[in-house]
């Protein structure tokens, strides 16, 4: 096998949430996320839609800042094909998943197991942003995890300035599984602003998860 045939040794992205920043940086090179309003131009002319999640979205939601380690850019796994043309005159893309990083290369196939695509400059260039792929029910938005839960994206997601954003509760519906420490703040920042069927939703995807997790007395 030749080197570029290789996958990298190195820690899978699945456990990066395990990782300190600086940690991160040492395996896989530092950071320098784009804000909101920089992916909003470098976006433009997209033709496919997309939308912020993770922490910026929960910040734009409440108001509340916080520091934020990366940006999470979404689109439906379908779109993939356009995004890569869109992204790929600029930047290198490497295909993220629970076996590591993989270089992916303009026409290489994207591996069925990745669920996120990073990208930077050059090899020597910071991380700009994660691409996250969304399932989809005929260009409705699907909860990856319960796939019972099927919204229109318009019902999924809000605006503002330009930018389209995952609804908070579905923010925190994602964090349920890991309530690292800013996953808390991100609640706490969250969870006076949500309306009876916003938290009706986090509280059903909580239960699901389990009677002794830590959001349920909050939620209740």
């Amino acid at each position: 096998m030749s080197t570029s045939e290789k996958r990298p040794a190195t820690r899978p992205p699945a456990d990066e949430e395990r990782m300190t920043q600086e940690d991160f940086e040492r395996v896989y090179g530092p950071l320098d996320p784009m804000s909101p309003s920089e992916l909003r131009v470098l976006l433009d002319g997209l033709d496919v839609p997309w939308w912020v999640a993770g922490g910026w979205a929960v910040e734009a939601f409440t108001g509340v800042r916080r520091h934020h380690e990366d940006i999470d850019v979404a689109v439906f796994r379908r779109d993939l094909p356009a995004v890569r043309a869109h992204l790929e005159p600029h930047f290198h893309l490497w295909a993220a998943g629970d076996r590591g990083l993989l270089h992916l290369a303009p026409g290489r196939e994207m591996p069925e197991d990745a669920e996120q695509v990073w990208f930077r400059e050059h090899a020597l260039a910071p991380w700009r942003g994660e691409v996250l792929l969304n399932p989809d029910v005929d260009g409705r938005w699907q909860f990856k995890r319960d796939p019972a839960l099927v919204l229109d994206l318009d019902d999924a997601t809000w605006q503002r300035h330009g930018v389209r954003y995952l609804r908070p509760e579905l923010v925190l519906a994602h964090k349920v599984r890991s309530t690292r420490p800013k996953d808390h703040a991100d609640l706490e920042a969250a969870l006076p602003l949500l309306d009876t069927t916003q938290r009706a939703l986090l509280s059903h995807v909580v239960r699901q998860h389990g009677a002794d997790h830590p959001w349920g007395a909050r939620l209740d």
